[in-house]
């Protein structure tokens, strides 16, 4: 069975974020989270780990070690309401996209319960 990381393909896992932080970046609610001249690196840093997240290869790890990512966004205040809206704009980003059937869906399943686990304030 291919995993998520094959059938999305680095293409357009790439072109995922791209919307995404289109988004992110103007949404009044959790924009302060990122720093907009980080912007190539946040969005390289996420496709590593995505990549892995989704069964691809571990380039987030290789590169920076253990992803940790709870403690890596400790610095970060993270609310019940920025963790909607961020699942919110990855919602919108992922529907924007021709994924085939289901795909879509089973993608932006596996984001709630981790985006749940960053939530620190």
């Amino acid at each position: 069975m291919d995993t998520l990381y094959k059938r999305i393909t680095p293409e357009r896992l790439k072109e995922l974020l791209d919307r995404f932080y289109a988004k992110v970046f103007f949404d009044s609610t959790i924009s302060h989270l990122f720093a907009e001249d980080q912007l190539p690196v946040i969005k390289e840093k996420q496709f590593m780990f995505l990549s892995q997240f989704l069964g691809g290869p571990q380039l987030y790890s290789q590169e920076y070690g253990h992803p940790k990512m709870k403690l890596r966004h400790l610095p970060h205040a993270i609310t019940e309401e920025a963790k909607d809206e961020w699942l919110r704009c990855m919602r919108v980003a992922i529907d924007s996209m021709d994924f085939e059937d289901g795909l879509g869906d089973a993608l932006y399943n596996c984001f709630p319960q981790v985006a749940s686990h960053m939530v620190n304030r």
